[in-house]
């Protein structure tokens, strides 16, 4: 019995031998989340688009600046003519022209939509990046918190193996000496065996977990620090379930997008409808013409040059486009509604996401107090039937029945405490309000 309380004290609540082991040398979430910002694929991505959409605002700005373009060419030609007889008068010259030209929309209302477009498609990308962003956080918790528990259950299979080779080891000499029956063995040789399987299961499950955490932050850790023993984990707060599934109504960060393409699509439909209205433009020109030919004299050439300078207002009134235009003004209010139904289940499930959240957190903290007395029950059982056992008013299977219990319990109230604080995560993702703040806050609960 003793040697078995030693094994209960030495694998202490939420953490697994191994991570003890290397206390002093493990890595916490906050570093391993900072590791992640600069590895993950997935918001290398994120970030490249960020910079791709910032663009869109300098892309609508210049359909309102100024165009100033260069136009040039040299020609060669050839002319042969012939005037009322067999005479033919040939002329070869050579021309050039070029042409600078400026343009200054006036009354573009298309371009001014597109402008509003790309700064509202700036926006979009910002948050789409925040959303990146809220997503890693809750992927490197998610991986960090899977090794944790994958960690706790090799340390506990670990444990449950020894205390059952104890026991079986008990049962052979209690057999040996007359005092029990073969079958107190065969149950714990039996009981030995599984646990021996289940032993190699957790030890294949950890190995899967951390290469899971090594695509996300691209190392893999020896050790990472386990949550404090005993740790006690506080309720959201507000604690009102009402103020959170609002917050994510109004707040979260898909709602925010949908909000945004709304308004794109929005802008859309005068961008289209504008399509029968007038432009006004601002153009000046300056150029010059040039055209060198043979003269009457065969040595003599002569140059022309020719400088002009325009400056002046140019009007465009669409009369008709074959449909065109007005096609694209139905499209357009058709993807608007869709815009204002993408918002809507945006909503929707924002609040979903949240109430589901908050349910698994406060859910999560009844499941830890609850577990939290089972294993202090568990254990006590698992004392009355060694001590029964002993004096033999219970038998072989009793104990090993109250070994399973134990450590049964000790895994669910591992896993109760990680999915409560993976739930708190998801819980101000939907609220939109999940940071690196969140992620220190976990960290200090580590040891």
């Amino acid at each position: 019995m003793k040697k078995t309380l030693a094994i209960l004290i030495a694998t202490s609540l939420g953490a697994g031998l191994a991570t003890h082991a290397g206390a002093a040398r493990a890595n916490d979430l906050l570093t391993v989340y900072r590791e992640a910002f600069a590895y993950d694929a997935q918001f290398a991505a994120a970030k490249a688009s960020l910079a791709a959409g910032k663009e869109k605002d300098a892309q609508g700005l210049s359909g309102l600046l100024p165009t100033i373009g260069l136009y040039a060419n040299t020609i060669w030609n050839e002319q042969d003519s012939t005037r009322g007889g067999p005479t033919t008068l040939s002329t070869d010259y050579n021309s050039n022209r070029w042409q600078v030209r400026l343009a200054q929309p006036i009354f573009r209302w298309q371009n001014f939509m597109a402008y509003r477009q790309g700064e509202l498609g700036a926006a979009q990308a910002g948050v789409q990046f925040g959303l990146a962003r809220q997503d890693l956080i809750v992927r490197v918790a998610q991986a960090y918190f899977d090794v944790l528990l994958a960690q706790e259950a090799v340390a506990t299979t670990g444990a449950q193996k020894a205390a059952i080779a104890e026991q079986l080891e008990s049962a052979k000499r209690n057999f040996e000496v007359g005092t029990a029956t073969i079958t107190d063995t065969h149950e714990a040789q039996a009981r030995f065996d599984l646990a021996t399987a289940q032993e190699i299961a957790a030890q294949n499950d950890l190995l899967v977990k951390r290469q899971a955490l090594r695509a996300v932050v691209g190392k893999e850790y020896e050790n990472l620090k386990a949550l404090k023993s005993g740790v006690k984990l506080s309720p959201p707060q507000p604690n009102d379930i009402g103020k959170w599934v609002e917050s994510a109504e109004q707040s979260g960060l898909s709602v925010q997008l949908g909000q945004l393409g709304l308004e794109i699509a929005d802008k859309e439909i005068q961008k289209q409808r504008a399509g029968h209205y007038p432009t006004l433009d601002l153009v000046a020109t300056r150029g010059r013409d040039r055209s060198t030919n043979q003269g009457a004299v065969l040595s003599e050439r002569l140059r022309y040059d020719t400088d002009s300078s325009t400056v002046g207002l140019e009007l465009n009134l669409p009369i008709f486009a074959g449909g065109y235009v007005a096609s694209k003004d139905r499209e357009a209010v058709a993807l608007r509604e869709k815009a204002a139904a993408d918002l809507d289940n945006a909503r929707r499930q924002s609040a979903l996401a949240a109430r589901q959240s908050y349910l698994g957190v406060t859910s999560g903290l009844s499941q830890v107090n609850a577990y939290e007395a089972a294993l202090v029950s568990s254990q006590s059982a698992l004392e009355s039937n060694k001590l029964g056992y002993e004096v033999g008013v219970r038998i072989n299977i009793d104990v090993l029945n109250a070994q399973s219990q134990l450590y049964d319990t000790r895994q669910k109230l591992a896993k109760a405490r990680l999915d409560t604080l993976v739930a708190l995560l998801r819980l101000k993702s939907a609220a939109g309000t999940l940071s690196e703040e969140d992620v220190a806050a976990i960290n200090s609960l580590l040891e």
